[in-house]
């Protein structure tokens, strides 16, 4: 098997690896009981799910036409930056707009943090 030939495997299983945690991430939106939760699940695997796809459809341009695209990486550096922040903004306005856990959460530690900084 020649380098290229690994490398086009490589680059095919990233994408596979990408699509797996794709639809892990939309049963983890599915399942998950509280809004909090399912934030997590939407921005963090669907993130590295986002992230593993372009790379390795990066990996494979770059091995088969020798293209070193761009747009690719602005892509995987957009979405590393922007999702887990929007996640981030979104469950803090949930949190905010007094949205309630789940009944089997057993700690706030955003209300003690909250309570805190309202008494300094």
């Amino acid at each position: 098997m020649s380098v290229s030939g690994i490398f086009e495997f490589l680059a095919a299983l990233l994408i596979l690896i990408g699509g797996i945690i794709s639809v892990i991430s939309a049963c983890g939106m599915i399942r998950f009981p509280d809004v909090y939760s399912r934030s997590h699940a939407a921005t963090k695997s669907s993130t590295l799910a986002v992230l593993l796809t372009l790379l390795g459809a990066f990996l494979y341009l770059w091995v088969t036409e020798s293209l070193v695209s761009v747009r690719l990486l602005l892509g995987i550096l957009f979405v590393f930056l922007t999702a887990p922040v929007a996640g981030h903004l979104i469950t803090r306005a949930a949190y905010r707009s007094n949205v309630k856990l789940s009944e089997s959460t057993i700690v706030d530690e955003l209300e003690e943090a909250l309570q805190k900084n309202k008494h300094e």
